[in-house]
């Protein structure tokens, strides 16, 4: 998957729309993150999940906590190239659903 096919899985979600912060795009629910694109580097986009919801996707190799403070509470790493669309639409349910509410 690559950056592009990414932003549109994201911005396909109810309500979703881009902005940025820190030189990186994200998307956001009313003025709430879900996800960003380009963080660490270009391979990696970020979603922000629980701990318990990060626990269970990190089983998986494309994905990995973030680290640092951000990534105890559910800041999710996925590589771009290591997951196909199905899955990175499901954590973007995921993580579009903890911040909607």
């Amino acid at each position: 998957m690559g950056p592009d096919e990414f932003r549109a899985l994201a911005l396909s979600l109810p309500g979703a729309a881009e902005g940025g912060h820190m030189g990186h795009a994200d998307f956001r629910v009313g003025k709430k993150v879900f996800a960003s694109l380009g963080y660490p580097d270009a391979r990696w986009a970020m979603v922000k999940l629980t701990p318990a919801q990060q626990t269970e996707v990190c089983a998986a190799a494309a994905f990995e906590p973030v680290k640092g403070g951000w990534g105890k509470r559910g800041a999710t790493l996925l590589n771009l190239a290591r997951v196909d669309e199905v899955r990175a639409l499901e954590v973007l349910r995921l993580a579009w659903g903890n911040v909607a509410t």
